[in-house]
């Protein structure tokens, strides 16, 4: 009889699930443990499960529905609006010259000191106040880069930014050939490195900003008054300043001899200016130029003006606007006013103040083109 080598207890296991009815182990198969069962949940846990399965489901739906709706509705103002409210910005440009180019001015030189220091304080001035601002000094300030950098600033600023405009150097006069000129006869101008500015060409560039535009002038040289009119001039008939002093004004001997060199220039100059005002009329009754004996071709200019212009000048008409050391008399005390910006006034209290600072013999002007009421009123140099 063939014996089991089945242990015996081995053997008892066996025959105790063999009366369960379970099935014998597989000999050398691994046993593994039994897995537990969890008890089936109630009918009340698995409705609980779906009701916040579905009340999730719902958040994320309502969820979407509101950034729809938000979505389409910021839609419908970008239609209607077209682009978010722009902010107003402002630009400026500080021309300074303390000298010219002798080849134009019949070798006369016009030497200055405190001029560059005028445009670069301006600068600075500009720029605390939020201003992009750029500097033209000496030979830099030719003809072609300024109207060059008025025409830019002209294309970029829109309705309610600012343009502020300084110049500091020498001013002149040339003869007006147009016939238009009521009293002496004469045009204003700037003293540029490599020639003059009219004033008319100032005014022409100024109308091609476009409405609701804000422009600031300040002018700190001679015959800078209204810069389309004429005086005296100096301290002295000759032009000459007096003892240990610099005005900037270019001598009138000079003047006629470079008028007298560059006339054709000169004179196609004005006939242009002429010909592109002719068509218009002065009907802009907040112009504020009643005060002023202007010449029709000035006057038809500003007619066309769309956006303010404010000019704060250094003098009257039949004065001089003298140099310092450091600064120009005028800028000086502009400068001493504005007080690195504590200053707190519009532009008529500032006017006001620098030139109860100043002397008798220089005494600043101030007068407005375009719609520039509401200017006026306004913080100075506030962008």
């Amino acid at each position: 009889m063939a014996t089991d080598p089945t242990p015996r207890s081995a053997r008892k296991a066996t025959a105790a699930r063999a009366a369960r009815g379970a099935a014998p182990p597989v000999r050398g198969a691994a046993v593994r443990p039994a897995r537990k069962v969890d008890a089936p949940r109630t009918a009340g846990a698995a409705t609980a499960g779906k009701a916040a399965a579905h009340g999730t489901a719902a958040r994320k739906t309502a969820t979407a529905r509101t950034a729809t709706r938000k979505t389409a509705a910021g839609a419908s103002a970008a239609r209607k609006t077209g682009r978010r409210p722009r902010a107003p910005v402002g630009r400026s440009l500080h021309i300074g010259l303390n000298a010219v180019g002798a080849a134009h001015y019949g070798g006369w030189r016009g030497e200055l000191i405190a001029c560059e220091f005028d445009a670069g304080d301006m600068a600075a001035l500009a720029r605390a106040q939020g201003m992009k601002a750029s500097v033209l000094l000496t030979r830099e300030a030719t003809r072609a880069a300024v109207l060059r950098r008025l025409q830019a600033a002209a294309r970029a600023l829109r309705a309610g930014d600012l343009f502020f405009l300084s110049f500091s150097g020498h001013g002149g006069q040339v003869p007006d050939v147009s016939g238009e000129e009521r009293d002496d006869k004469l045009d204003e101008t700037w003293c540029l490195h490599d020639a003059q500015l009219i004033d008319d060409e100032l005014y022409a560039a100024l109308t091609r900003f476009a409405a609701g535009v804000r422009i600031v002038v300040l002018s700190d040289s001679c015959h800078s008054g209204t810069v389309v009119r004429a005086g005296p001039g100096a301290a002295r008939a000759d032009g000459a300043a007096p003892p240990g002093e610099r005005t900037r004004m270019m001598p009138p001997a000079v003047a006629r001899r470079v008028y007298r060199e560059h006339q054709a220039f000169y004179d196609r100059l004005q006939r242009e200016l002429s010909a592109e005002a002719a068509p218009r009329a002065p009907t802009d009754p907040d112009a504020a130029l009643a005060q002023l004996a202007l010449s029709p071709r000035l006057e038809a200019l500003a007619a066309r003006l769309q956006a303010a212009v404010i000019l704060i000048a250094g003098c009257q008409d039949n004065q001089s606007s003298y140099d310092g050391e450091h600064n120009g008399a005028f800028t000086e005390q502009l400068l001493a006013v504005w007080n690195d910006g504590r200053f707190r006034g519009h532009y008529a209290t500032l006017y006001a103040r620098v030139r109860a600072r100043m002397p008798a013999r220089q005494s600043p002007n101030l007068f407005v083109l375009g719609p520039a009421a509401g200017f006026l009123r306004q913080p100075a140099f506030s962008v």
